[in-house]
């Protein structure tokens, strides 16, 4: 398991924004490492962490990082993107959806939408704070996120001190071009 380039730019943007998180219910989905969900709740957030539920190694270092980082009341659940389970029917309603890297394979876009959507019915006001590695430029999420009535604000690095080297660079193999999305319902759905 490694701390991607996409983890440390969303853990960036978190610290940049630390003052409006304590007490802020955060959920993480696709944590591996977890190292956003591990900074929201250093900075005072209610978290919870998930990763597949057919992934128990999964969620065994998701329980590591919170024990390695000394967070006994971070939870951690299994969630499987685009299934709803007894674990997702009983999230209660979050402020903030963490999502590091987890637009990976165009195959997923639609599970990890639906299972956002899912959420975002419980709390209309919740946003999808989410980095991702662009790998090419034929994927896109703006049409499912049209069909989900969802909107999408690009945020540009520099805004939060992540366009340095050390921030998104990374010694692991490829190119490492890192963009931060803020994903919420449309207007017109409030």
């Amino acid at each position: 398991m490694y701390v991607w380039p996409c983890a440390v730019v969303l853990a960036q943007y978190l610290w940049f924004h630390r003052g409006s998180l304590p007490g802020k219910a955060v959920l993480e989905i696709g944590a591996g490492v977890s190292l956003p969900g591990i900074m929201a709740a250093k900075c005072g957030a209610e978290v919870i962490l998930s990763d597949s539920s057919e992934l128990p190694h999964c969620l065994e270092i998701c329980q590591q990082s919170c024990q390695m980082n000394n967070l006994p009341q971070v939870h951690v659940v299994g969630l499987t993107w685009g299934h709803v389970s007894r674990d997702l029917l009983a999230l209660p309603p979050q402020d903030i959806i963490l999502a590091s890297d987890v637009f990976f394979e165009p195959e997923d876009f639609e599970d990890i939408l639906t299972t956002v959507y899912f959420l975002m019915q419980k709390n209309p006001k919740v946003q999808l704070w989410s980095t991702y590695q662009v790998r090419s430029a034929d994927w896109s999420l703006e049409a499912l996120l049209y069909k989900w009535d969802m909107k999408c604000v690009h945020i540009p690095l520099e805004s939060f001190g992540a366009d340095k080297g050390d921030i998104a660079e990374s010694a692991l193999p490829g190119r490492h071009t890192v963009e931060m999305l803020v994903i919420s319902f449309a207007k017109d759905s409030l």
